[in-house]
């Protein structure tokens, strides 16, 4: 009855439209973004990607498309935004933003009103049938936000919120009603964090055909360019040593100040966290068809079986449909899991349930937060920063004195981080930008902050806790502190107990919403996870890996980082391989199959043939495989003895018949970044291939890597300049020259 409710419904509209023109626009289809960014993160909730204008206080570039008006004459304007500080009742609206048609502000300004998403007036204009350029411009640079924009040449008519914005989106966008067929696939892997890309990786490398899917469009998660955590935990040791290799391949690296603690290795530049690096990885296994921008939002089920999968592409609005034996669930906060019905849990168990020491006497829906990190940096002239009324207000007992925020910049604690995770992002901008603004204009010290520049503040959460999926163990505090020994112990985790809590000073100053957090850590020997807690126990042929994976709230504190996600990842990858080798499912694995996965995890499927053959390299220049033939590489060893901070500067020499699919691999000191490079096009130049922690060791070198056959590797010459301890000051250089 509903499926004939909404045919009619599309019918109804359809109808309409023809008889009414009507075009809508998705600002995430934008051909042209300018400076605003496409946000996917709330779309569950509000309907649809959007865009923002994330500008940290500087009125970002503008978006534009042609829309294609079907006659001339009068249309009515609609832009779908909402005013996102208004439910703080603070009277100013920081997201302003403009619709330019031909160059021409309509007389509306858009993000000023309501709390709710909506649909906001925007007037007649007197359209000319054809096309007309269609624009976003920001007012402010404080995260304005635009979902779609509407005309309608029926004057009185007012687009619907709630049910019917659905069905008004497929009937005027011309959406298939079934979505199209994605392929044949043996693993469908949801989430493209490092547990995602762990799972993927591995299981693509012992055979499994794998569909992954990630709703951004960097891979990393957590520790990606767009949130910025630095990967903690300790990888290839325990019972499977071989475990972790996948991450190692993964992992950003080690950086100059690696022995600063793992707080200096956050909130850092882009760079550090080697979003190509995991794309280069998970891109060369032949296995794995990757589906970036692609956001999954619906499950199909027979009995307690996915049998498939339904994603978007957050650009374009095509669904796919992912069909396949097996899923793993990588999203973080379980959606998979939740969306087929998989038990799963929230907050923290109490006393009186799990008799765990660090939980409290009874449960709560209390989860460790997210963050939302941010850092300034020098500027050569002093550099103005709007004051925000609509911000928290500070003063000199409260304010933060701070040039950069950690992961003690953390939100919503008591809070629902999927339901409420908007709201959550809002208030950690009106704590940063606050804080700031009051450091830049009105603190007792604010000549300090004078040539300070607010240079990035994630927009994408960070997130610790949500949803925990159940598996047929819980792992509990109790199992880690007596070391019960269980037969399917795999992934070891390595971190603290490591619990987050509201700040006490920060909650008294700020008790309508605490920003900032404080950490209480029990440190333990390395233990290994039980499989049991990757696959749900009633959902037959899901996994799960990451921070949603079966553990009480206690525990998540200690499993929780990406290195242990990673391994976790890597072990349901090989899990699949077991069940589809032997037509099981997971828990079919355990009960039957269990000494085939304990094979595999000794066994490991990392790659360390890259740094053996560094090890094997001369000194000084050399080559290795045939020349213009795929693989081949051109190979500098420096001899740097000792462990030193190394810049490292790579001569290009670009030739017509150059490959324009070469790439360049840093190896340092055990680990491997990787850079793509085109040798065909462009200017000769020295590239700057950033700092590195060399080890002094025979592995450390960089590698010219050809993946054309019969393109030219063509190669100059390699800088390494040793550096001294401020990492700027160069202390003496190196110059390796091709032969």
């Amino acid at each position: 009855m509903r499926n004939r409710s909404s045919f009619l419904m599309l019918l109804a509209l359809a109808g309409a439209a023809f008889a009414q023109q009507r075009v809508l626009v998705e600002a995430e289809s934008f051909p042209q973004l300018g400076g605003w960014v496409v946000d996917q993160q709330f779309m569950d909730q509000m309907g649809s990607p959007f865009l923002l204008a994330h500008g940290n206080g500087a009125p970002v570039a503008d978006a534009s498309t042609e829309v294609l008006l079907p006659q001339a004459g009068a249309y009515r304007v609609w832009v779908r935004t909402r005013d996102w500080v208004a439910k703080w009742k603070v009277g100013s609206a920081p997201g302003k933003f403009q619709i330019l048609l031909n160059g021409v502000a309509l007389k509306a300004t858009f993000g000023t009103e309501g709390d709710a998403w909506h649909w906001q007036d925007g007037g007649t204009i007197p359209g000319v049938a054809g096309k007309t350029r269609l624009a976003l411009h920001d007012l402010t640079g404080f995260d304005g936000r635009c979902d779609a924009i509407l005309f309608s040449s029926d004057l009185k008519w007012t687009p619907p919120e709630g049910e019917g914005l659905a069905p008004l989106r497929r009937a005027l966008l011309g959406t298939p009603a079934r979505p199209e067929d994605a392929g044949a696939f043996d693993l469908v892997v949801v989430g493209g964090g490092m547990a995602g890309a762990s799972a993927a990786v591995a299981s693509a490398r012992v055979g499994l055909k794998v569909a992954f899917i990630h709703d951004r469009p960097v891979l990393g998660g957590n520790s990606s360019s767009e949130i910025r955590v630095y990967p903690g935990g300790r990888t290839n040791l325990g019972l499977y040593p071989a475990l972790g290799a996948v991450e190692h391949e993964l992992d950003p690296g080690s950086t100059p100040d690696l022995d600063k603690g793992e707080e200096s290795r956050n909130a850092r530049d882009a760079r550090f966290y080697a979003d190509e690096k995991k794309l280069y990885v998970v891109e060369s296994e032949k296995n794995i068809r990757l589906f970036l921008n692609t956001h999954a939002s619906r499950v199909e089920k027979s009995g307690s079986r996915i049998t498939a999968v339904i994603a978007r592409d957050i650009r374009t609005g095509k669904d796919l449909r992912f069909a396949a034996p097996l899923f793993a669930d990588c999203t973080g906060d379980g959606t998979i899991g939740f969306l087929a019905g998989a038990d799963y849990r929230v907050g923290r168990e109490g006393k009186d349930e799990t008799g765990e020491e660090l939980a409290p006497e009874k449960g709560d829906k209390m989860v460790m937060g997210a963050s939302f990190m941010w850092y300034a940096e020098d500027s050569p002239a002093p550099v103005a920063f709007p004051d925000v009324p609509w911000a928290l207000e500070f003063n000199d007992r409260t304010a933060q004195y701070a040039v950069k925020g950690d992961w003690d910049w953390e939100t919503g604690m008591h809070q629902d981080q999927i339901l409420e995770a908007e709201a959550i992002r809002d208030h950690a901008y009106r704590a940063i930008y606050g804080n700031w603004a009051f450091l830049k204009n009105h603190s007792q010290n604010r000549q300090q902050y004078e040539r300070l520049k607010l240079s990035w503040v994630a927009y994408v959460a960070g997130k610790r806790e949500s949803r925990r999926l159940l598996g047929d163990v819980i792992l509990k505090q109790q199992d880690l502190q007596n070391r019960t020994e269980f037969p399917d112990g795999s992934a070891m985790t390595t971190w603290g107990i490591d619990l987050h809590y509201p700040m006490p000073k920060n909650s008294q100053d700020f008790p309508l919403g605490a920003f900032r957090s404080i950490y209480k850590s029990n440190k333990h020997d390395p233990y290994p996870i039980p499989y049991r807690c990757f696959y749900s126990r009633n959902i037959e042929n899901l996994f799960m890996a990451g921070r949603n994976v079966s553990v009480t709230h206690v525990m998540l504190g200690t499993v929780r980082v990406q290195r242990t996600t990673a391994m976790m990842g890597e072990v349901v990858g090989l899990a699949a391989a077991v069940a589809r080798q032997f037509d099981t499912t997971p828990r079919g694995v355990y009960e039957r199959h269990l000494p085939a996965l304990q094979a595999l995890m000794r066994k490991g499927v990392g790659k360390l043939d890259t740094l053996s053959l560094a090890a094997q390299l001369p000194a000084g220049f050399s080559t290795t495989g045939d020349r213009g033939a795929a693989g081949a590489t051109a190979n500098w060893k420096p001899t740097i003895a000792s462990r030193a901070p190394v810049r490292i500067w790579f001569q290009l020499l670009p030739a017509p018949e150059g490959d324009r699919a070469a790439t360049i691999e840093i190896l340092h000191n055990g680990f491997q970044a990787v850079r793509r490079v085109n040798l065909a096009e462009g200017e000769a130049r020295w590239l700057d291939l950033g700092v590195f922690q060399f080890s002094g060791n025979p592995i450390d070198c960089v590698r010219l890597v050809q993946h054309t056959p019969g393109a030219l590797l063509k190669a100059g010459a390699v800088k390494f300049e040793m550096l001294r301890g401020d990492g700027v000051t160069v202390r003496t250089t190196l110059l390796v020259e091709a032969k």
